[in-house]
Protein backbone atom coordinates (compact mmCIF):
# COMPACT_ATOMS: atom_id res chain seq x y z
CA UNK A 1 0.00 0.00 0.00
CA UNK A 2 1.11 3.39 -1.04
CA UNK A 3 1.42 6.32 1.32
CA UNK A 4 -1.18 8.15 -0.42
CA UNK A 5 -3.53 5.08 -0.38
CA UNK A 6 -3.48 5.25 3.28
CA UNK A 7 -4.18 9.06 3.71
CA UNK A 8 -6.84 8.48 1.47
CA UNK A 9 -8.45 5.22 3.39
CA UNK A 10 -8.04 7.04 6.53
CA UNK A 11 -9.92 10.42 5.63
CA UNK A 12 -12.64 8.82 3.81
CA UNK A 13 -15.08 11.75 5.56
CA UNK A 14 -13.74 14.19 3.55
CA UNK A 15 -13.14 12.24 0.60
CA UNK A 16 -15.83 10.36 0.66
CA UNK A 17 -18.09 13.24 1.42
CA UNK A 18 -16.03 15.68 -0.80
CA UNK A 19 -16.38 12.99 -3.93
CA UNK A 20 -20.56 13.29 -2.90
CA UNK A 21 -20.87 17.44 -2.88
CA UNK A 22 -18.48 17.24 -6.42
CA UNK A 23 -20.85 14.96 -7.61
CA UNK A 24 -24.55 16.77 -7.22
CA UNK A 25 -22.14 20.43 -7.68
CA UNK A 26 -21.77 18.01 -11.35
CA UNK A 27 -25.74 17.23 -11.49
CA UNK A 28 -26.46 21.18 -10.52
CA UNK A 29 -24.47 22.49 -13.81
CA UNK A 30 -24.74 19.42 -16.24
CA UNK A 31 -28.11 18.63 -15.97
CA UNK A 32 -29.35 18.77 -19.62
CA UNK A 33 -27.06 21.81 -19.57
CA UNK A 34 -24.11 20.44 -22.02
CA UNK A 35 -22.83 24.50 -23.15
CA UNK A 36 -24.27 26.83 -21.05
CA UNK A 37 -22.25 29.48 -18.54
CA UNK A 38 -22.57 26.66 -15.62
CA UNK A 39 -20.02 24.42 -17.46
CA UNK A 40 -16.94 27.40 -16.90
CA UNK A 41 -18.05 27.45 -13.22
CA UNK A 42 -18.71 23.01 -13.12
CA UNK A 43 -14.76 23.00 -14.68
CA UNK A 44 -13.54 25.92 -12.17
CA UNK A 45 -15.30 23.83 -9.63
CA UNK A 46 -13.10 20.66 -10.48
CA UNK A 47 -9.95 22.25 -10.43
CA UNK A 48 -10.72 23.57 -6.91
CA UNK A 49 -11.97 20.21 -5.68
CA UNK A 50 -8.65 18.47 -7.81
CA UNK A 51 -6.53 21.04 -5.55
CA UNK A 52 -8.44 20.34 -2.05
CA UNK A 53 -7.86 16.75 -3.10
CA UNK A 54 -3.83 17.13 -3.41
CA UNK A 55 -3.12 18.97 -0.55
CA UNK A 56 -5.24 16.62 1.70
CA UNK A 57 -3.14 13.97 0.51
CA UNK A 58 0.19 15.80 1.08
CA UNK A 59 0.63 16.67 -2.92
CA UNK A 60 2.05 20.06 -4.01
CA UNK A 61 1.29 21.35 -7.64
CA UNK A 62 3.91 20.78 -9.54
CA UNK A 63 5.71 22.77 -12.65
CA UNK A 64 3.21 22.36 -15.76
CA UNK A 65 -0.09 22.16 -13.71
CA UNK A 66 -0.84 25.37 -14.47
CA UNK A 67 -0.75 24.69 -18.24
CA UNK A 68 -3.20 21.71 -18.36
CA UNK A 69 -5.50 24.21 -15.71
CA UNK A 70 -5.27 26.93 -17.93
CA UNK A 71 -5.85 25.51 -21.07
CA UNK A 72 -8.92 23.54 -19.32
CA UNK A 73 -10.56 26.24 -18.66
CA UNK A 74 -9.89 28.31 -21.73
CA UNK A 75 -12.09 25.20 -23.42
CA UNK A 76 -14.41 25.63 -20.49
CA UNK A 77 -14.82 29.71 -21.31
CA UNK A 78 -15.17 28.13 -25.12
CA UNK A 79 -17.69 25.44 -25.10
CA UNK A 80 -19.90 28.48 -23.36
CA UNK A 81 -19.21 30.98 -26.16
CA UNK A 82 -20.15 28.63 -28.84
CA UNK A 83 -23.24 26.81 -29.96
CA UNK A 84 -21.59 24.62 -32.54
CA UNK A 85 -22.32 21.00 -31.11
CA UNK A 86 -18.84 19.68 -32.56
CA UNK A 87 -16.47 21.86 -31.38
CA UNK A 88 -18.59 21.36 -28.11
CA UNK A 89 -17.64 17.75 -28.45
CA UNK A 90 -14.19 18.01 -29.20
CA UNK A 91 -14.18 20.93 -26.36
CA UNK A 92 -14.85 17.90 -24.05
CA UNK A 93 -12.66 14.95 -24.87
CA UNK A 94 -9.88 17.89 -24.73
CA UNK A 95 -11.13 18.04 -21.15
CA UNK A 96 -11.01 14.74 -20.64
CA UNK A 97 -7.38 14.33 -22.20
CA UNK A 98 -6.10 17.15 -20.22
CA UNK A 99 -7.66 16.39 -16.66
CA UNK A 100 -6.06 13.06 -17.11
CA UNK A 101 -2.64 14.35 -17.83
CA UNK A 102 -2.72 16.82 -15.13
CA UNK A 103 -3.85 13.76 -12.59
CA UNK A 104 -0.85 11.90 -13.94
CA UNK A 105 1.49 14.85 -14.04
CA UNK A 106 0.68 15.57 -10.31
CA UNK A 107 1.16 12.03 -9.01
CA UNK A 108 4.09 10.39 -11.64
CA UNK A 109 7.33 11.60 -12.28
CA UNK A 110 6.61 11.68 -16.21
CA UNK A 111 9.99 13.94 -17.13
CA UNK A 112 11.07 10.79 -18.60
CA UNK A 113 7.87 9.64 -20.21
CA UNK A 114 7.07 8.99 -24.14
CA UNK A 115 3.59 9.08 -26.05
CA UNK A 116 3.35 5.40 -25.64
CA UNK A 117 3.74 5.28 -22.20
CA UNK A 118 1.31 8.33 -21.87
CA UNK A 119 -0.91 6.84 -23.86
CA UNK A 120 -0.77 3.31 -21.92
CA UNK A 121 -1.08 4.81 -18.59
CA UNK A 122 -4.36 6.67 -19.26
CA UNK A 123 -5.64 3.13 -20.25
CA UNK A 124 -4.16 1.46 -17.39
CA UNK A 125 -5.99 4.05 -15.14
CA UNK A 126 -9.57 4.50 -17.11
CA UNK A 127 -9.98 0.25 -17.12
CA UNK A 128 -8.03 -0.49 -13.58
CA UNK A 129 -10.15 2.09 -11.97
CA UNK A 130 -13.19 -0.35 -12.73
CA UNK A 131 -12.17 -2.47 -10.99
CA UNK A 132 -12.14 -0.39 -8.31
CA UNK A 133 -16.20 -0.03 -7.94
CA UNK A 134 -16.29 -1.78 -4.50
CA UNK A 135 -13.80 0.69 -2.73
CA UNK A 136 -16.46 3.55 -1.57
CA UNK A 137 -18.28 0.30 0.29
CA UNK A 138 -14.71 -1.34 1.52
CA UNK A 139 -13.66 2.50 2.55
CA UNK A 140 -16.64 3.26 4.31
CA UNK A 141 -16.65 0.32 6.68
CA UNK A 142 -13.07 0.81 7.77
CA UNK A 143 -14.12 4.80 8.49
CA UNK A 144 -17.15 3.02 10.11
CA UNK A 145 -15.09 0.72 12.35
CA UNK A 146 -12.47 3.03 13.36
CA UNK A 147 -15.08 5.17 14.63
CA UNK A 148 -17.45 2.57 16.21
CA UNK A 149 -17.06 3.91 19.60
CA UNK A 150 -17.12 7.78 18.89
CA UNK A 151 -19.79 10.18 18.25
CA UNK A 152 -18.79 10.55 14.91
CA UNK A 153 -20.22 6.86 14.28
CA UNK A 154 -23.54 8.25 14.97
CA UNK A 155 -23.32 10.92 11.84
CA UNK A 156 -22.13 7.84 9.47
CA UNK A 157 -25.15 5.94 10.41
CA UNK A 158 -27.45 8.58 9.90
CA UNK A 159 -26.07 8.83 6.53
CA UNK A 160 -26.22 5.07 5.45
CA UNK A 161 -29.68 5.29 6.80
CA UNK A 162 -30.69 8.25 4.72
CA UNK A 163 -29.00 6.49 1.29
CA UNK A 164 -30.85 3.25 2.05
CA UNK A 165 -34.35 4.51 3.11
CA UNK A 166 -33.91 6.02 -0.24
CA UNK A 167 -35.57 3.10 -2.49
CA UNK A 168 -37.84 2.07 0.24
CA UNK A 169 -39.62 5.71 0.60
CA UNK A 170 -39.80 5.64 -3.65
CA UNK A 171 -41.38 2.38 -3.41
CA UNK A 172 -43.95 2.68 -0.31
CA UNK A 173 -44.76 6.52 -1.80
CA UNK A 174 -45.70 5.20 -4.90
CA UNK A 175 -47.73 2.64 -3.25
CA UNK A 176 -49.91 5.39 -1.04
CA UNK A 177 -50.64 7.01 -3.99
CA UNK A 178 -51.85 4.20 -5.56
CA UNK A 179 -53.92 3.68 -2.62
CA UNK A 180 -55.83 6.38 -2.15
CA UNK A 181 -57.16 9.65 -4.68
CA UNK A 182 -56.84 11.99 -1.91
CA UNK A 183 -53.41 11.48 -0.65
CA UNK A 184 -53.00 11.49 -4.56
CA UNK A 185 -54.13 14.38 -5.48
CA UNK A 186 -52.66 16.21 -2.22
CA UNK A 187 -48.99 14.83 -3.72
CA UNK A 188 -49.81 15.84 -7.17
CA UNK A 189 -50.43 19.51 -6.51
CA UNK A 190 -47.20 20.24 -3.68
CA UNK A 191 -44.70 18.16 -6.59
CA UNK A 192 -46.28 20.01 -9.34
CA UNK A 193 -43.50 20.42 -11.71
CA UNK A 194 -41.43 18.15 -10.86
CA UNK A 195 -41.09 15.20 -13.27
CA UNK A 196 -40.25 11.87 -11.69
CA UNK A 197 -38.09 11.12 -14.47
CA UNK A 198 -35.97 14.00 -14.11
CA UNK A 199 -35.24 13.24 -10.35
CA UNK A 200 -34.21 9.84 -11.57
CA UNK A 201 -31.90 11.52 -14.08
CA UNK A 202 -30.20 13.70 -11.54
CA UNK A 203 -30.06 10.95 -9.43
CA UNK A 204 -28.02 8.81 -11.78
CA UNK A 205 -25.31 11.49 -12.62
CA UNK A 206 -24.85 12.05 -9.11
CA UNK A 207 -24.06 8.10 -8.46
CA UNK A 208 -22.71 7.75 -11.74
CA UNK A 209 -19.82 11.00 -11.07
CA UNK A 210 -19.42 10.02 -7.46
CA UNK A 211 -18.14 6.34 -8.41
CA UNK A 212 -15.83 7.24 -11.50
CA UNK A 213 -14.15 10.43 -9.36
CA UNK A 214 -14.00 8.23 -6.24
CA UNK A 215 -12.70 5.17 -7.90
CA UNK A 216 -10.16 7.07 -9.59
CA UNK A 217 -8.63 8.96 -6.85
CA UNK A 218 -8.07 5.65 -5.11
CA UNK A 219 -6.94 4.05 -7.89
CA UNK A 220 -4.55 7.00 -8.73
CA UNK A 221 -3.36 7.01 -4.89
CA UNK A 222 -2.31 3.27 -5.26
CA UNK A 223 0.73 4.46 -7.19
CA UNK A 224 0.97 1.49 -9.54
CA UNK A 225 2.37 2.53 -12.62
CA UNK A 226 6.36 2.25 -12.87
CA UNK A 227 7.52 5.66 -12.93
CA UNK A 228 10.43 4.91 -15.31
CA UNK A 229 9.91 3.86 -18.93
CA UNK A 230 11.64 1.28 -20.35
CA UNK A 231 14.02 1.39 -23.23
CA UNK A 232 11.32 -0.49 -25.77
CA UNK A 233 14.28 0.51 -28.51
CA UNK A 234 15.38 -3.38 -29.12
CA UNK A 235 14.43 -4.11 -32.64
CA UNK A 236 16.74 -4.53 -35.40
CA UNK A 237 17.34 -1.65 -37.83
CA UNK A 238 18.23 -2.98 -41.02
CA UNK A 239 14.37 -4.14 -40.56
CA UNK A 240 12.75 -0.62 -40.24
CA UNK A 241 15.64 0.89 -42.89
CA UNK A 242 14.18 -1.28 -45.38
CA UNK A 243 10.23 -0.66 -44.66
CA UNK A 244 11.23 2.91 -44.25
CA UNK A 245 13.71 3.04 -47.15
CA UNK A 246 11.23 1.57 -50.09
CA UNK A 247 8.58 3.88 -48.73
CA UNK A 248 10.91 6.82 -48.91
CA UNK A 249 12.26 6.65 -52.26
CA UNK A 250 8.46 6.38 -53.67
CA UNK A 251 7.83 9.71 -52.06
CA UNK A 252 10.99 11.22 -53.02
CA UNK A 253 9.31 10.37 -56.82
CA UNK A 254 5.89 11.59 -55.50
CA UNK A 255 7.69 14.94 -54.00
CA UNK A 256 9.42 16.33 -57.22
CA UNK A 257 6.26 15.80 -59.33
CA UNK A 258 4.34 17.76 -56.54
CA UNK A 259 7.26 20.12 -56.38
CA UNK A 260 7.42 20.51 -60.27
CA UNK A 261 4.02 20.16 -61.25
CA UNK A 262 1.18 21.15 -58.66
CA UNK A 263 3.58 24.30 -56.68
CA UNK A 264 5.30 26.07 -59.99
CA UNK A 265 2.39 25.23 -61.84
CA UNK A 266 3.69 23.39 -64.82
CA UNK A 267 0.67 20.68 -64.47
CA UNK A 268 -0.49 19.27 -67.59
CA UNK A 269 -4.06 17.52 -66.16
CA UNK A 270 -5.34 14.70 -68.19
CA UNK A 271 -8.07 15.13 -70.70
CA UNK A 272 -11.35 15.91 -68.99
CA UNK A 273 -9.65 17.06 -65.44
CA UNK A 274 -10.44 20.64 -64.38
CA UNK A 275 -8.30 21.69 -60.90
CA UNK A 276 -11.20 21.62 -59.05
CA UNK A 277 -12.11 17.95 -59.83
CA UNK A 278 -7.79 17.16 -59.51
CA UNK A 279 -8.02 18.68 -55.55
CA UNK A 280 -10.83 17.11 -54.50
CA UNK A 281 -9.50 13.76 -55.39
CA UNK A 282 -5.94 14.03 -53.85
CA UNK A 283 -6.37 15.93 -50.64
CA UNK A 284 -7.77 13.31 -48.08
CA UNK A 285 -5.69 10.49 -49.41
CA UNK A 286 -2.61 12.73 -49.08
CA UNK A 287 -4.11 13.65 -45.50
CA UNK A 288 -3.80 9.80 -44.82
CA UNK A 289 -0.52 8.95 -46.02
CA UNK A 290 0.36 11.87 -43.77
CA UNK A 291 -1.21 10.21 -40.73
CA UNK A 292 0.47 6.86 -41.47
CA UNK A 293 3.98 8.47 -42.02
CA UNK A 294 3.53 9.58 -38.21
CA UNK A 295 2.83 6.63 -37.12
CA UNK A 296 5.69 4.90 -38.82
CA UNK A 297 8.37 7.34 -37.79
CA UNK A 298 7.01 7.39 -34.31
CA UNK A 299 7.43 3.40 -34.31
CA UNK A 300 10.72 3.65 -36.07
CA UNK A 301 12.17 6.13 -32.92
CA UNK A 302 10.44 4.05 -30.56
CA UNK A 303 10.59 0.12 -30.93
CA UNK A 304 14.23 -0.27 -33.04
CA UNK A 305 18.17 0.50 -32.12
CA UNK A 306 19.59 3.70 -32.69
CA UNK A 307 20.89 3.46 -36.18
CA UNK A 308 22.67 6.73 -38.14
CA UNK A 309 21.29 5.24 -41.52
CA UNK A 310 17.69 4.67 -39.75
CA UNK A 311 17.80 8.40 -38.90
CA UNK A 312 18.69 9.56 -41.98
CA UNK A 313 15.57 7.66 -43.90
CA UNK A 314 13.07 8.72 -41.46
CA UNK A 315 14.50 12.44 -41.40
CA UNK A 316 14.08 11.88 -45.51
CA UNK A 317 10.50 10.56 -45.01
CA UNK A 318 9.31 13.54 -42.85
CA UNK A 319 10.86 15.95 -44.88
CA UNK A 320 8.79 14.41 -47.67
CA UNK A 321 5.94 14.60 -45.31
CA UNK A 322 6.11 17.94 -45.18
CA UNK A 323 5.89 18.20 -48.77
CA UNK A 324 2.66 16.29 -49.08
CA UNK A 325 1.05 18.42 -46.39
CA UNK A 326 1.61 21.33 -48.22
CA UNK A 327 0.57 19.53 -51.58
CA UNK A 328 -2.59 18.32 -49.74
CA UNK A 329 -3.10 22.54 -48.03
CA UNK A 330 -2.78 23.55 -51.87
CA UNK A 331 -5.54 21.25 -52.95
CA UNK A 332 -7.99 22.07 -50.45
CA UNK A 333 -7.31 25.59 -50.97
CA UNK A 334 -7.76 25.27 -54.70
CA UNK A 335 -10.98 22.93 -53.84
CA UNK A 336 -12.42 26.15 -51.50
CA UNK A 337 -11.72 28.88 -54.48
CA UNK A 338 -14.14 26.58 -56.44
CA UNK A 339 -16.68 25.25 -54.02
CA UNK A 340 -16.69 27.69 -51.12
CA UNK A 341 -15.76 27.30 -47.40
CA UNK A 342 -17.35 24.06 -45.12
CA UNK A 343 -16.64 23.08 -41.80
CA UNK A 344 -15.00 19.91 -42.77
CA UNK A 345 -12.88 21.87 -45.67
CA UNK A 346 -11.52 24.48 -42.25
CA UNK A 347 -10.91 21.10 -40.43
CA UNK A 348 -8.39 19.59 -42.74
CA UNK A 349 -6.47 22.49 -42.77
CA UNK A 350 -6.01 22.86 -39.14
CA UNK A 351 -5.38 19.55 -39.26
CA UNK A 352 -2.54 19.99 -41.78
CA UNK A 353 -1.43 23.05 -39.71
CA UNK A 354 -1.05 20.32 -36.53
CA UNK A 355 0.82 17.30 -38.51
CA UNK A 356 3.10 19.82 -39.77
CA UNK A 357 3.91 21.14 -35.61
CA UNK A 358 3.86 17.59 -34.78
CA UNK A 359 6.27 16.39 -37.23
CA UNK A 360 8.78 19.68 -36.53
CA UNK A 361 8.67 18.04 -33.04
CA UNK A 362 9.47 14.61 -34.47
CA UNK A 363 12.42 15.54 -36.65
CA UNK A 364 14.04 17.60 -33.73
CA UNK A 365 13.66 14.62 -31.49
CA UNK A 366 15.75 12.25 -34.44
CA UNK A 367 18.86 14.26 -33.61
CA UNK A 368 18.17 14.98 -29.82
CA UNK A 369 17.27 12.00 -27.46
CA UNK A 370 16.33 13.76 -24.27
CA UNK A 371 13.52 16.60 -26.47
CA UNK A 372 10.41 16.23 -24.53
CA UNK A 373 8.31 15.14 -27.60
CA UNK A 374 4.91 14.42 -25.60
CA UNK A 375 5.23 17.75 -23.73
CA UNK A 376 5.85 19.66 -26.85
CA UNK A 377 3.44 17.28 -28.95
CA UNK A 378 0.43 18.28 -25.90
CA UNK A 379 1.41 21.82 -26.16
CA UNK A 380 0.94 22.48 -29.63
CA UNK A 381 -2.08 20.29 -30.09
CA UNK A 382 -3.89 22.37 -27.87
CA UNK A 383 -2.64 25.91 -28.49
CA UNK A 384 -3.63 25.20 -31.74
CA UNK A 385 -7.03 23.42 -31.20
CA UNK A 386 -7.62 26.61 -28.62
CA UNK A 387 -7.51 28.67 -31.30
CA UNK A 388 -9.74 26.70 -33.32
CA UNK A 389 -12.27 26.23 -31.03
CA UNK A 390 -12.45 29.98 -30.31
CA UNK A 391 -12.26 31.17 -33.88
CA UNK A 392 -16.34 30.03 -34.36
CA UNK A 393 -15.90 28.61 -37.68
CA UNK A 394 -19.47 29.01 -38.99
CA UNK A 395 -19.15 32.60 -38.50
CA UNK A 396 -16.37 32.88 -41.04
CA UNK A 397 -18.08 29.83 -43.21
CA UNK A 398 -21.17 32.17 -43.12
CA UNK A 399 -19.55 35.67 -43.71
CA UNK A 400 -17.33 34.63 -46.79
CA UNK A 401 -20.17 32.85 -48.53
CA UNK A 402 -22.87 35.32 -47.70
CA UNK A 403 -20.31 37.83 -49.10
CA UNK A 404 -19.88 35.68 -52.67
CA UNK A 405 -23.87 34.39 -52.91
CA UNK A 406 -25.83 34.49 -55.96
CA UNK A 407 -23.82 37.55 -57.29
CA UNK A 408 -21.39 38.06 -59.74
CA UNK A 409 -20.59 41.61 -58.72
CA UNK A 410 -19.90 41.11 -54.87
CA UNK A 411 -18.16 38.18 -55.30
CA UNK A 412 -14.48 37.85 -54.24
CA UNK A 413 -11.33 37.94 -56.52
CA UNK A 414 -9.69 35.11 -54.86
CA UNK A 415 -12.80 32.50 -55.76
CA UNK A 416 -13.00 31.20 -59.43
CA UNK A 417 -16.44 29.23 -59.31
CA UNK A 418 -19.73 29.98 -59.63
CA UNK A 419 -21.50 32.23 -57.29
CA UNK A 420 -22.04 30.24 -53.87
CA UNK A 421 -25.53 28.76 -54.01
CA UNK A 422 -25.77 26.55 -51.38
CA UNK A 423 -28.97 28.09 -49.47
CA UNK A 424 -29.31 24.29 -47.64
CA UNK A 425 -26.08 24.21 -46.00
CA UNK A 426 -26.18 28.20 -44.99
CA UNK A 427 -29.63 27.34 -42.75
CA UNK A 428 -28.05 24.51 -41.23
CA UNK A 429 -25.67 26.44 -39.37
CA UNK A 430 -25.72 27.30 -36.10
CA UNK A 431 -25.84 30.36 -33.83
CA UNK A 432 -22.40 31.37 -34.01
CA UNK A 433 -23.51 32.25 -37.43
CA UNK A 434 -26.45 34.54 -36.59
CA UNK A 435 -23.93 37.70 -36.57
CA UNK A 436 -24.00 37.53 -40.17
CA UNK A 437 -27.14 35.18 -41.17
CA UNK A 438 -29.92 37.44 -38.97
CA UNK A 439 -28.87 41.02 -40.69
CA UNK A 440 -28.90 39.06 -44.39
CA UNK A 441 -32.00 37.48 -43.98
CA UNK A 442 -33.15 41.14 -42.92
CA UNK A 443 -31.78 42.97 -45.81
CA UNK A 444 -32.88 40.33 -48.40
CA UNK A 445 -36.33 40.82 -47.99
CA UNK A 446 -36.87 42.13 -51.40
CA UNK A 447 -34.25 41.02 -52.81
CA UNK A 448 -34.53 37.94 -55.86
CA UNK A 449 -32.94 35.68 -53.26
CA UNK A 450 -35.25 35.51 -51.27
CA UNK A 451 -38.46 35.72 -53.16
CA UNK A 452 -36.54 34.12 -56.45
CA UNK A 453 -35.98 30.15 -57.00
CA UNK A 454 -34.22 29.77 -53.13
CA UNK A 455 -37.25 31.16 -51.90
CA UNK A 456 -38.36 28.21 -50.87
CA UNK A 457 -35.20 26.88 -49.51
CA UNK A 458 -34.83 29.83 -47.30
CA UNK A 459 -38.43 29.49 -45.91
CA UNK A 460 -39.22 33.08 -46.64
CA UNK A 461 -42.58 32.69 -48.23
CA UNK A 462 -45.17 30.05 -47.98
CA UNK A 463 -46.71 28.08 -51.16
CA UNK A 464 -49.29 30.64 -51.20
CA UNK A 465 -46.25 33.51 -51.23
CA UNK A 466 -46.68 34.77 -47.61
CA UNK A 467 -44.03 35.76 -45.93
CA UNK A 468 -43.13 33.25 -43.34
CA UNK A 469 -40.10 33.53 -40.55
CA UNK A 470 -36.97 32.14 -42.23
CA UNK A 471 -35.71 28.87 -41.28
CA UNK A 472 -31.97 29.63 -40.08
CA UNK A 473 -34.37 31.98 -38.02
CA UNK A 474 -37.03 29.38 -36.91
CA UNK A 475 -34.17 27.13 -35.22
CA UNK A 476 -32.24 29.76 -33.44
CA UNK A 477 -36.00 30.50 -31.35
CA UNK A 478 -36.52 27.05 -30.97
CA UNK A 479 -33.17 26.37 -29.35
CA UNK A 480 -33.04 29.38 -27.58
CA UNK A 481 -36.71 27.96 -25.65
CA UNK A 482 -34.70 24.85 -25.00
CA UNK A 483 -32.25 26.34 -23.38
CA UNK A 484 -34.00 29.15 -21.77
CA UNK A 485 -32.28 29.19 -17.72
CA UNK A 486 -29.67 31.06 -16.82
CA UNK A 487 -27.61 28.55 -16.09
CA UNK A 488 -28.12 27.50 -19.73
CA UNK A 489 -27.10 31.12 -20.83
CA UNK A 490 -24.71 30.85 -23.78
CA UNK A 491 -23.44 33.71 -25.50
CA UNK A 492 -23.64 32.42 -28.88
CA UNK A 493 -27.35 32.16 -28.26
CA UNK A 494 -27.54 34.95 -26.25
CA UNK A 495 -26.50 37.38 -29.27
CA UNK A 496 -28.51 35.34 -31.88
CA UNK A 497 -31.49 36.31 -29.69
CA UNK A 498 -30.54 40.11 -29.32
CA UNK A 499 -30.18 40.31 -33.14
CA UNK A 500 -33.69 38.35 -34.05
CA UNK A 501 -35.42 40.34 -31.28
CA UNK A 502 -34.00 43.63 -32.10
CA UNK A 503 -35.20 43.20 -36.30
CA UNK A 504 -38.75 42.19 -35.58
Amino acid sequence: MSEYSGVFKKNFGFFGGGTLLYSCFYAFCMFRNPSGVAFPFFIAGSLLFFCFCIAKLGISLRKGSAFYMISLMLLAVSTFCTDDGRIITMNKWGVFLLMMSLLVHQFYDTATWQLGKYAGSFLQIIFCSLGALDRPFKDGNTYRKSFEKGKGSKAFYAVVGFLAALPLFAVIFWLLLSADVVFREGSRKLFQGIDFWDVCQVIGMVALMFFVVYCLLSYLCEMTIKEEGKDRRKGEPVLAITVTGMLTALYLVFSVIQILYLFFGKMQLPAGYTYAEYAREGFFQLLAVSVVNLIIVLVGLTRFRESKVLKAVLTVMSLCTFIMIASSGLRMIIYIQYYYLTFLRIFVLWTLVVLALLFGGIVISIFRKKFPLFRYCCVAVTCCYLVFSFSHPDYWIAKVNVTNVEREETKNSFFKGMPYGDIHYLNDLCADAAPVLVPWLAESGDDPLVYGEQAQILGAVSDSGTKRVPEFIRRMKARNEKYDGWLQFNVSRGVAKRLIESGE
